[in-house]
């Protein structure tokens, strides 16, 4: 399965009062698994960048000014999300964008629902949470995603990081199951998002003595269901002998 994690940058928030695309960026993933290829691309809006979108994600009107027009890389951009899932954060804001740059450029690639399928992270998010924040800073922090990096907003940071939420949020670990899935999340952005070096230690919490007597008992539980015995109990007496 190919799906692609998507993220845009714009000169404000409504297409339809004149806004446009400034960045795209975009991580593969194949199969639960980053590949490491990408798709990244500054956009030259032809108009101003509101002052309030260039404090959320820095991109400035004279940075812009040397950048491809969308229309100059449609097809690139196209080829590379065509027959995938996409992965988005708050879906509708990305897709109408998308879909207004491919009408003004009278593209005969229509629309994305005419290559792709959507699915919004923040729709998913709000299902397994609700009641909670669930913007992509406040998933990172649920999920102990690191995002020190993320001063400002940026297409492909925040769609490496999205896809690394999305694999966590998704690999259904909630309960201890040998059943459940094993996932393997290599990241995209190796050398590009660290550890901040300066971090706090973790805190190392250990069981209370009414803890530690629950696992046994479910220990014990697990062992008699298991034809061959519980592998942990195995394991502990071997450490004992």
């Amino acid at each position: 399965m190919r799906q692609i994690v998507l993220d845009t940058e714009t000169t404000g928030l409504d297409p339809q009062q004149g806004h446009r695309i400034i960045e795209i960026g975009c991580v593969e993933i194949e199969n639960r698994r980053l590949t490491g290829n990408h798709f990244h691309q500054y956009i030259n809006p032809l108009r101003e960048v509101d002052e309030a979108a260039v404090e959320v994600h820095g991109l400035t009107t004279e940075f812009l000014a040397d950048k491809p027009l969308f229309e100059q890389i449609e097809q690139e951009f196209i080829d590379f999300v065509s027959g995938a899932e996409l992965i988005i954060h708050n879906a509708p804001f990305d897709i109408g964008f998308l879909d207004h740059e491919l009408k003004l450029a009278k593209s005969s690639a229509r629309d994305m629902a005419s290559h792709c399928t959507v699915l919004d992270t923040l729709v998913l998010a709000r299902e397994k949470h609700p009641g909670q924040r669930n913007n992509l800073d406040a998933l990172c922090k649920r999920y102990g995603v690191d995002n020190t990096q993320r001063e400002l907003h940026g297409a492909l940071l925040d769609a490496e990081i999205l896809a690394d939420v999305y694999l966590i949020m998704t690999s259904g670990q909630s309960s201890l199951s040998l059943k459940e899935e094993h996932v393997e999340i290599v990241s995209s952005s190796a050398g590009k998002r660290s550890l901040d070096p300066n971090r706090p230690a973790l805190r190392v919490i250990h069981a209370a003595e009414d803890e530690l007597d629950l696992h046994r008992q479910r220990l014990e539980e697990l062992d008699e269901k298991c034809e061959q015995g519980a592998l942990w109990n195995s394991l502990e007496s071997g450490s004992n002998g």
